[in-house]
């Protein structure tokens, strides 16, 4: 039966690339190491190994490095010495299937199914996978990719937007707070999405593993709770960011289970689960952080409140330099605007890399800080306008971010002046 394609909105992120990637190429059981649209297959692992082999301060890595909060530790501790170390149910461990229901059921205002509506996955990763995977024919529908940020106020776009809906449309990717910008999308901008959702029968697949590092007076909104978004949303979360504990691998996907059981095929039929501990402890810590949801003890706002020192902390530093940070509104990631800059980088065989790619390259091995180019994010008709700015991720010990603010004072002062004259 023939069938017309379809297209598939996404936001411009080397995560879905990948993503999409995979799946293209996952028939032919080989590995290509090409470069895909919008993104260098190797440019995360050729950056950690730079970093890694310079021995440099690691601002590119989107990681904590200081611990978890101690009360989910210990109860991974507990699931652990309490044998809780063999399989367990594999679209989530009943505990945290349960506790998730409650917890995003309460936010979102639904009554939430646990065992047919939640989908615990190997991080979040993998909740997108799934649902491209499950959702999305790669023989009939294709990505479209679009600037749905003005480069003026990073504002959405809404005639752009709308522009890139049409009758083929399937399905769009959001992401709130947004990586790497930091931007956290306003209820208006996302009654827009919400619309044109709604209007042209779109699912719609929201990115929210940053939701509780939201700073200033922004307020994150979960586009699930808009009027007659609830049945065409997958909305996905991660304990690694919420609990600062990215190494344990644990996100899931929460939505109506007429898509969600989609999603669920493909887990078990691919990862079919992950660690029965790191779940357990997750659970326990929604438990705990539902019963002090909103108060001044909450983790949540405890680590929001730290974070957004750092974030001031290497704001201040970058600008002391001449650098131009933009203020993230949420998330782990600065970025910075390096065109004042003035940098004799050598010559590059590589000539069609992008400015920031090169100075960030130029960035590590001269300087010993390692961050990442912004240009990896958005699709080659987009590169260039975004060649001029860098990543920095500020969710790093005090100690760590003393250490880059002294590299960048260092260079300041060794090659002052570095920034241009404006």
């Amino acid at each position: 039966m023939l069938r017309r394609p379809t297209q598939t909105i996404i936001r411009n992120n080397s995560l879905i690339n990948n993503i999409l990637h995979m799946k293209k190429e996952k028939m032919s059981h080989q590995i290509h190491s090409r470069r895909i649209e919008g993104l260098d297959n190797n440019i995360w692992i050729e950056f950690t190994k730079l970093a890694a082999d310079y021995s440099v301060v690691n601002l590119g890595q989107g990681f904590p490095d200081f611990s978890p909060p101690n009360f989910v530790k210990e109860a991974f501790t507990r699931a652990i010495n309490s044998d809780l170390n063999q399989y367990t149910r594999a679209f989530g461990h009943p505990p945290l299937v349960k506790i998730l229901a409650k917890f995003f059921g309460k936010l979102l205002g639904q009554d939430i199914d646990p065992f047919s509506e939640v989908l615990v996955t190997v991080g979040a990763y993998e909740a997108l996978f799934c649902f491209f995977q499950a959702l999305i024919d790669d023989e009939d529908e294709k990505p479209v990719s679009g600037r749905l940020m003005t480069s003026a106020d990073w504002v959405l776009d809404p005639a752009e937007l709308a522009n890139k809906f049409s009758k083929h449309t399937k399905a769009i990717v959001i992401n709130t707070p947004n990586n790497p910008l930091g931007k956290v999308f306003k209820r208006e901008e996302l009654q827009v999405i919400a619309d044109l959702c709604v209007k042209h029968n779109v699912v719609c697949i929201s990115d929210e593993v940053y939701e509780w590092l939201v700073y200033d007076a922004n307020e994150h909104v979960r586009i699930a709770s808009l009027p007659g978004m609830w049945e065409r949303t997958i909305t996905v979360g991660s304990a690694g960011k919420t609990f600062s504990a990215t190494g344990w691998k644990v996100g899931w996907a929460i939505g109506p289970k007429d898509i969600i059981k989609h999603l669920q095929t493909v887990h078990q039929n691919s990862n079919y689960h992950c660690a029965t501990g790191a779940q357990q402890a997750v659970a326990e810590g929604f438990v705990k952080e539902f019963g002090r949801l909103g108060a001044p003890e909450s983790y949540f706002i405890s680590l929001r409140q730290e974070l957004q020192l750092k974030r001031d902390r290497l704001a201040a530093c970058l600008t002391s330099v001449g650098l131009t940070p933009v203020i993230p509104e949420g998330g782990y990631f600065l970025i910075a605007d390096v065109s004042a800059v003035k940098v004799d980088l050598p010559d590059s065989t590589e000539t069609e890399q992008p400015f920031d790619y090169k100075f960030v390259k130029w960035l590590v091995t001269n300087k010993g800080l390692a961050t990442i180019p912004v240009s990896a994010f958005y699709s080659q008709d987009n590169k260039k306008s975004f060649e001029n700015f860098i990543r920095l991720c500020f969710v790093k010990e005090d100690s760590t971010l003393r250490k880059a603010e002294q590299i960048l004072q260092e260079w300041k002062t060794e090659a002052d002046p570095v920034i241009a004259p404006t």
